[in-house]
């Protein structure tokens, strides 16, 4: 979400409503949601991936913590630009209150993204009880994964269903396109604690493909309908402070399989990957 995406936002929120072209149909718009979302699926089936060396899976883990270290970047550039406009429009109309509320959401929700991972971590790995007695065993792992981009995914949907309620259906259609790309990739990162565990079960698969990429399709419509930067802000930090704590799960865990020459290579070739799937949106003007 850009800058003018999100001032559109902010002069499109309750109170500043204004004449505009005509909006795309709340069922197309709720299609191309789901399409979006669905895309999730093309990066999971790492998950089933057996017999792999511990090479390889460390490979993989570091180029899905490339993707999760470049998502991060991604979503706090998101959070900040509705703030920024607030802060600039706060400027002119000396109403300081829209600018203070983001901010104050900006801080609730990465604290509680962050503390409340930890605290549910705590809870999996006395539930699960690991080899090493310290860490999430994978699926809990893939499962955390899942939560942090499935918030940053909602928050993507709202954008979707914005832009296509304001009658900007270009921009909708790019978001669509983008924002699918960017989910194959989070497909991968949520996949990759599996891989090469004995895989996953196409159950498994499913339902982290459903908690990753269902909240696009959910936010598209919330977003179609309602139009909120706090509610944005929200999920995007809530997904920031989760995918933090994700990270440093994953990087312990790359420190138990070794390799770091080619780790650091998967690293750069991850936030590459992600990087070039935003350079898409950037180059449609999104």
């Amino acid at each position: 979400m850009n800058r003018e995406l999100a001032m559109t936002m902010i002069a499109a929120a309750p109170g500043n409503h204004s004449a505009g072209p005509p909006a795309l149909g709340l069922w197309t718009t709720i299609v191309l949601g789901a399409i979006a979302g669905f895309t999730i699926f093309f990066g999971l089936p790492v998950a089933a991936f057996r017999k792999l060396s511990s090479r390889t899976i460390s490979f993989l883990n570091a180029v899905a913590i490339g993707v999760l270290f470049f998502l991060l970047y991604d979503i706090l550039h998101q959070a900040a630009d509705p703030i920024e406009s607030a802060l600039h429009a706060a400027q002119t109309s000396a109403d300081w209150s829209g600018f203070m509320g983001l901010v104050l959401t900006f801080v609730v929700g990465f604290g509680v993204g962050l503390v409340g991972l930890v605290v549910a971590s705590h809870r999996m790995i006395a539930r699960t009880k690991t080899a090493d007695g310290g860490a999430l065993a994978p699926i809990a792992l893939a499962l955390a994964i899942a939560i942090g981009i499935g918030l940053h995914n909602f928050s993507e949907g709202l954008a979707i269903g914005q832009s296509a309620a304001t009658g900007a259906i270009q921009l909708a259609f790019m978001l669509i396109i983008g924002f699918g790309l960017h989910n194959m990739t989070e497909g991968f990162g949520i996949a990759a604690p599996l891989a090469g565990g004995g895989g996953a079960n196409l159950g498994t698969i499913v339902r982290l493909g459903i908690i990753g990429g269902g909240p696009t399709f959910l936010g598209t419509v919330v977003g179609y309908k309602f139009v909120s930067p706090i509610l944005s802000v929200l999920f995007l930090t809530l997904a920031a402070g989760a995918i933090i704590y994700v990270i440093g799960e994953m990087s312990n865990a790359g420190r138990r399989f070794g390799f770091r020459e080619f780790a650091t290579v998967g690293l750069f070739v991850g936030f590459m990957f992600g990087y070039g799937t935003d350079l898409i949106l950037t180059y449609a003007g999104v």
